[in-house]
């Protein structure tokens, strides 16, 4: 995965937040291992945190002056996002944003952009206070994604997965894949709080796992607004893998193994592993969101 050197990145469209420190560290659902399963069920790709049962307590959403101007003056060309993690995120986000500006009119639609937030210990979103238990996920209230930086190294420590800058890169196209749902409205229609395999719940982010393919296949294409050439340049065969891979560890199937020992469908939210790799690859395989109709 490599960007071009000389692309301009626009921090803009990113937002670095500090929120101040929990007092006893992670917040929890529950107790006992149903408990612990909910919450790690609820950790990967969510929508909405108030559906974990967090409270919405005091917080502090604004981003520290001297974050903001570190990630503002490092992360200004292709360059630097080959060699920062937050100017990848940044470089991504780019990029992803880039495609469905793009794609929304050839489909009589208008994109509106989200922001991406990437943030430490806890903060206020509309969708209640976030921290670091809960994870990226995408609040429809203030449209925009919020990014735990701490959330990668679980994804590899913690869910076995490769790692790898596109499998960071699969993470947050998928969260533009809720924002993309949010503008056709097929978050709202489909938000009806059931689980299970076959439920709404799952239908969304497999969905959104194909949306991110979807980009993934026109990323080294899509044009940047002011440049006119792609922000990202290289996707290898390898990078595909890590995506597929990062998908694939956050099946519920898999992550119901590991943590209780049994697979249960009917409390499943997200998809198995095997369905979240075929929807991703379907997106990158076609190139076409409307390939990935998956509630028919």
């Amino acid at each position: 995965m490599q960007f071009d050197d000389d692309a301009d990145l626009d921090t803009s469209e990113v937002q670095v937040g500090r929120g101040s420190r929990i007092p006893g560290g992670r917040a929890t659902v529950g107790g006992g291992i149903a408990g612990v399963i909910a919450l790690v069920l609820g950790l990967l790709f969510g929508v909405r945190p108030e559906q974990l049962g967090l409270s919405s307590g005091d917080s502090d959403p604004a981003a520290t002056t001297s974050s903001q101007a570190q990630v503002n003056e490092a992360c200004r060309r292709g360059s630097d996002a080959d060699t920062r993690e937050d100017c990848r995120i940044v470089a991504v986000v780019n990029s992803v944003q880039d495609y469905w500006r793009v794609e929304f009119p050839r489909r009589q639609g208008r994109y509106s952009d989200a922001r991406t937030v990437m943030f430490t210990g806890r903060m206020g979103t509309a969708c209640g206070t976030a921290t670091e238990a809960v994870g990226p996920f995408y609040c429809p209230g203030d449209r925009q994604v919020y990014l735990d930086l701490g959330f990668f190294d679980d994804l590899r420590t913690t869910f076995g997965a490769n790692g790898g800058p596109f499998a960071q890169a699969y993470v947050v196209a998928h969260e533009y894949g809720h924002h993309v749902q949010d503008l056709m409205g097929t978050l709202r229609q489909a938000q009806d709080g059931q689980r299970g395999a076959g439920s709404n719940a799952v239908r969304l982010e497999l969905q959104a796992d194909c949306y991110a393919g979807v980009w993934a296949h026109h990323a080294t294409t899509t044009p940047d607004g002011t440049t006119g050439r792609p922000v990202l340049t290289t996707l290898t065969r390898q990078d595909i893998e890590d995506g597929l891979d990062a998908a694939a560890a956050a099946g519920d199937d898999r992550i119901q193994e590991r943590f209780q020992g049994r697979v249960t469908p009917e409390s499943w939210t997200h998809g198995s592993a095997a369905q979240r790799r075929q929807w991703f690859h379907n997106g990158f395989r076609t190139g076409d969101m409307a390939r990935c109709d998956t509630f028919r």
